[in-house]
């Protein structure tokens, strides 16, 4: 097995590479980047919240709850929520947001909440975890039994589609990455982990999940007019998957 110390490269990869680029991250998620709306609240937030439900009154932890975006909306629809994120410069953004929640710094592999929650949602970080064996111990330790855990991810098949200058094949499990831009508005490389639909089934089953539901983020309605060559676009290809799935 992997040493403590090994697991913990790729999350202090992701958490450089957030410090170079928080202050574009929020403005890309904010309405000071109207693009930035398609992709999330166009896309890939309307599938998740279609698989959370009614979160009234559910207690939910916000795993890489980034700037804290996520768990804003989830307070204001009576969610009890707590959150982390590996990048103090996120957090210090999301506190601001949010201040009368709990949110500390924490690592996918060592989750600083010893509670159980009812949900668990990961947006858009699981990518950025090489070891999903031991994220998933760490989810089922906080989760309740019953409980879900809500994540989304890149679509797997989609990553294997060239991206900027490499190819992405399909069958290999490895580290890649995409193009985003830092906090000046230069480019940058942000690193991601992509696994198969056989590895994520795989892993989810190993670590004693069972899939409740799945969806294929599929731009909204509104989008159409906002962002016409973008819904064109995400109405054929699948950019985003995102996956509800139960605490045996």
């Amino acid at each position: 097995m992997k040493s403590k110390k090994n697991l913990k490269k790729d999350e202090k990869e992701a958490a450089e590479q957030y410090a170079r680029s928080f202050k574009s991250y929020h403005s890309w998620r904010t309405k000071e980047n109207p693009q930035g709306w398609f992709y999330n609240d166009h896309l890939e937030i309307p599938a998740v919240n279609k698989l959370l439900g009614n979160v009234e009154g559910k207690k939910i932890l916000d795993f890489g709850c980034g700037t804290g975006i996520y768990t804003k909306k989830l307070a204001k629809k009576g969610a009890v929520v707590k959150g982390f994120d590996i990048s103090e410069e996120m957090l210090s953004i999301a506190r601001k947001e949010n201040l009368q929640l709990d949110l500390r710094k924490g690592s996918g592999y060592e989750i600083p909440f010893k509670e159980k929650f009812d949900i668990v949602l990961a947006s858009l970080v699981v990518h950025y975890l090489k070891d999903w064996d031991e994220m998933f111990q760490e989810v089922s330790r906080v989760l309740k039994k019953g409980g879900y855990f809500i994540f989304s991810t890149g679509n797997p098949v989609m990553e294997s589609i060239k991206k900027s200058k490499q190819e992405v094949d399909y069958f290999h499990d490895g580290k890649f990455c995409a193009d985003w831009k830092d906090n000046t508005g230069k480019e940058m490389k942000m690193h991601y982990y992509h696994k198969t639909y056989e590895k994520i089934i795989q892993a989810i089953i190993k670590n004693k999940f069972e899939i409740v539901d799945y969806k294929d983020c599929f731009p909204i309605k509104k989008a159409k007019k906002i962002f016409p060559e973008e819904y064109d676009k995400y109405s054929r290809e699948p950019l985003f998957t995102a996956w509800k799935i139960k605490k045996k």
